[in-house]
């Protein structure tokens, strides 16, 4: 009798406060009470780029004569940037996720025998979460076999390697008003491990091979930048970090998805605040005032080692702008979300401009073209300045493009900080 008193008591305190609640709106509008909190964030690796406004357009003479990046200002909403390009370590973590998918898929059976939540792990420990007695048959399938095995090596066959990304077409969705959702969410499976043969294929008459065999393989390169991923390869880390992301960061609300920059967030990123600047650095030269070089790129005919680095070089090799980014021009050329169009300056929008297309396999060549920025190791000064537009195709790997990630920014300005 007097547990129930106690109960009765309880459940008339949690009314009379229910109640008060109530009432104390006083019927006013005072929004939902019930809404998350939001802090912001701080992605790890990146730096955030405030807001601005940028004259953007050829900084030098224009070589090609082209007229492809006429003068014209826009203004670009604030970003997180990662802080350099990036690496080969980086991108790994990405190969060994799928990898270890692969493996999941292979051994799911035996995996949950085992009974010590292995298969609720992504990433397997090769060496201890596998008995290689039992579970040999079932990995066999991910390996080189019979004459595709060379010197009797074990090795795992990377073209195994695919992940498959989903993204939404808000573009057709906003003029599309009458379809259904699902005709605007797209799915494509991606092959991701990076191609190694670039070293090779680049380059008539060269030996790189060297390169081949160990740049995204061997520990010494695990600082370098990753190559040898095209436009779409690179769209799937992003798309694949941004699906770690929202796993490991609990009840906190969604944020913008990791991407790939637009070609003048890169372009307003790469200048560190500073007007109509050249280089990243600031100065109209690519040597200091004690004649050093400021870049990884190509100083004079043939020689590619007075700046420090043969081919590639560390990602934080060189000093950084005045945001804090390093390598934003040399070392490698970096693909951005833009699609390429020679007289796009002279239609796109002046607030966040950006052009996209998502070329088929079908369509035209000149319809695959993605602006890449930042110039590379290989590349002459020219192509080192902040102003200079270039391009690739979406599925063509290099051994001189990599890339970088951003985030958009929510809720505040320039003029918070």
């Amino acid at each position: 009798m007097q547990q129930l008193q106690k109960s009765l008591l309880f459940l008339s305190f949690i009314a009379a406060v229910l109640s008060s609640c109530g009432r104390s709106e006083g019927g006013q509008l005072i929004g939902s009470q019930d809404r998350p909190k939001w802090r912001g964030i701080n992605p790890y690796g990146m730096l955030y780029i405030p807001s601005g406004t940028l004259h953007i357009g050829a900084g030098d003479e224009d070589i090609s004569r082209q007229q492809v990046s006429r003068p014209k200002s826009i203004s670009v909403q604030g970003f997180f940037m990662d802080e350099t390009e990036i690496t080969n370590n980086e991108y790994r973590q990405f190969t060994d996720w799928v990898r270890d998918s692969l493996a999941h898929e292979a051994l799911q059976h035996y995996l949950e025998d085992e009974g010590d939540g292995t298969a609720e792990k992504q990433l397997i420990d090769w060496e201890q979460d596998i008995d290689w007695e039992e579970s040999a048959e079932e990995l066999q399938d991910l390996y080189y076999q019979g004459n595709e095995s060379f010197a009797g090596r074990k090795e795992l066959d990377v073209s195994k390697y695919v992940f498959e990304m989903q993204w939404y077409d808000w573009q057709r969705a906003a003029h599309d008003r009458n379809s259904n959702r699902t005709s605007h969410i797209h799915k494509e499976k991606v092959k991701i491990y990076p191609d190694s043969l670039a070293w090779v294929r680049d380059y008539a008459y060269s030996y790189n091979e060297p390169m081949t065999r160990n740049y995204f393989w061997h520990p010494a390169f695990d600082d370098y930048p990753v190559v040898g991923v095209n436009w779409k390869m690179a769209k799937a880390f992003c798309y694949w970090r941004t699906k770690i992301w929202n796993m490991y960061k609990g009840e906190e609300p969604m944020s913008e998805d990791f991407r790939l920059p637009t070609e003048h967030e890169w372009e307003w990123a790469s200048r560190g605040g500073r007007e109509l600047s050249p280089y990243p650095w600031g100065a109209y030269y690519t040597r200091n005032s004690k004649g050093c070089l400021l870049a990884n790129f190509k100083p004079g005919r043939g020689n590619y080692p007075e700046d420090g680095g043969l081919y590639t070089v560390p990602v934080d090799k060189y000093f950084p702008n005045d945001y804090g980014l390093f390598c934003m021009s040399g070392n490698v050329s970096e693909w951005t979300e833009t699609a390429y169009f020679e007289n796009s300056y002279s239609f796109m929008h002046d607030l966040n401009p950006d052009i996209r297309y998502d070329a088929k396999d079908e369509d035209p060549i000149t319809s695959k073209r993605k602006v890449i920025r930042g110039g590379s190791w290989k590349d002459v000064a020219f192509f080192l300045q902040t102003g200079t537009r270039s391009w690739e195709y979406q599925d063509t790997t290099k051994c001189y493009v990599g890339f970088r990630c951003v985030l958009t920014f929510l809720g505040r300005s320039i003029n918070d900080f």
